[in-house]
């Protein structure tokens, strides 16, 4: 028996009351050309058994970064996953769990997101995080908005070394709270000036560490500038396995951390899912989005947790809330945690020594290679290279040969000429010395 909840005679009598003829009227404000090219040759009906068949071999096109020489970055990086992080989120308690507003049946949820506060505060240098946010873009976003806040400004100054979909994000949700953000040309030779640009109106800066194209910056300079023009500094992260080895933002000066998750907490999976970590100062706890779990004890004194803060707009007066982002990822958030206990310090540490080793052994491999030259002089495991022709053509001949070579700038500033020929590569603990000699040879090919 066929599942359809609705009716020809529903489905009229719901038109009728909205007052349209069809459903297509409904999609009349879209583009008559855009509805033309969606439209889609599909089977009226298929068995389970052929839509997995016909789905596998569509899947199957696809260059696996599991099954081939893979050295794609760009914000999302791939890590080794232990099996016991796999079993322990697939829990029913966790992977079912809801969000918790009764904390007498909620203690063990809590208490997963307290040690995620604490890991993300500790590798940040930050002395709070709250208990998620749904990833790194809208955690740059929203640390900007705190910052108006703070500062009771309305002007921020974004770097050209932030990650692109960082800045877009930013841009974006600022334009709706008259924040007016100036985004930096990309900016893969460190030429821009940062400190130059500061002034009394500004709210805050935003910088990335390392960098969209791999490099790595001291900005205890720009720190004291920031905070000399009372504006506050925004560090972002988007690859967290970089803290075990560089210096925390916070030991630097930076007022709000945010971040993205992801390469701790689960596969690359094309994208997502991302875990947004925040961190900031404890002076402006009340200012920060989200949710904060603390830790108390009962009645009878015995060690529990609560949701200590919970600024969103569902629980207190829309006025006074600070974001309207109404969850945390709960379970991606797990997944990082559980990573992180499972390396503890000395394993996060050793991990990113094995990453920034075997990016140096990479970097010094290409350096080799006829016409391909490396831009940044520090990095940790992604960097940029400039070739001798487009990236994006070489990417493409690379991938024909079994090779997933990295991540042309191109695909993210496609209207900036001289960003044609910039490749970023990315070598994590997953890449083997085989690896490069493939990646080296399919190279020297190709150009």
């Amino acid at each position: 028996m066929r599942y359809l909840p609705l009716s020809d005679t529903n489905r009229r009598d719901m038109l009728a009351a909205i007052g349209v003829g069809s459903v297509d009227e409904l999609f009349r404000d879209l583009p008559k050309s855009a509805l033309a090219s969606a439209k889609f040759k599909l089977p009226n009906t298929a068995s389970e058994i052929e839509v997995e068949r016909a789905l596998s071999k569509m899947a199957a096109k696809n260059l696996d970064c599991t099954k081939a020489p893979a050295f794609l970055g760009a914000g999302n990086y791939r890590h080794h996953t232990p099996a016991s992080l796999d079993y322990l989120i697939q829990r029913g308690e966790f992977l079912t769990a809801y969000t918790p507003y009764q904390p007498e049946i909620s203690q063990g949820t809590l208490q997963a997101i307290f040690e995620f506060q604490t890991q993300v505060a500790l590798i940040t240098g930050m002395e709070v995080a709250n208990a998620s946010m749904y990833d790194g873009a809208t955690a740059c976003a929203e640390a900007v908005a705190m910052a108006a806040r703070v500062t009771k400004r309305s002007k921020a100054l974004v770097s050209g070394t932030v990650h692109p979909h960082y800045r877009d994000v930013t841009a974006t949700a600022m334009r709706f709270l008259d924040v007016d953000v100036d985004l930096l040309a990309p900016d893969p030779y460190g030429i821009e000036d940062l400190i130059g640009r500061i002034d009394n109106e500004l709210a805050c800066v935003v910088v990335q560490t390392p960098g969209f194209f791999g490099s790595l910056k001291d900005y205890t300079a720009l720190a004291d500038a920031c905070h000399a023009a009372g504006a506050l500094l925004v560090v972002c992260v988007t690859e967290p396995v970089a803290l075990g080895l560089i210096t925390p933002p916070g030991h630097i000066g930076a007022d709000i951390v945010v971040g993205e998750g992801q390469s701790l907490a689960g596969p690359m999976s094309f994208g997502g899912p991302g875990v947004g970590l925040f961190a900031t100062r404890e002076k402006f706890l009340r200012q920060m989005p989200g949710r904060l779990a603390g830790e108390t004890t009962d009645e009878e004194g015995r060690r529990g947790w609560v949701l200590t803060l919970s600024t969103r707009e569902q629980h207190i007066r829309r006025e006074k809330a600070t974001s309207n982002i109404c969850t945390n990822s709960g379970l991606i958030a797990l997944a990082f945690s559980i990573h992180m206990t499972l390396l503890g310090e000395a394993g996060f540490v050793r991990l990113a020594e094995l990453n920034h080793a075997n990016t140096v052994l990479l970097a010094e491999r290409l350096e080799k290679v006829k016409g391909v030259k490396v831009i940044p002089s520090t990095f940790f495991n992604e960097f940029a290279v400039a070739l001798p022709k487009p990236a994006a053509d070489v990417v493409e001949a690379l991938a024909k040969r079994g090779i997933l070579g990295g991540v042309p700038a191109s695909r993210f500033y496609p209207t900036y000429p001289e960003l044609q020929d910039v490749l970023l590569l990315s070598a994590t603990e997953t890449n083997t010395e085989s690896d490069m000699d493939a990646l080296v040879a399919a190279l020297k090919e190709v150009l």
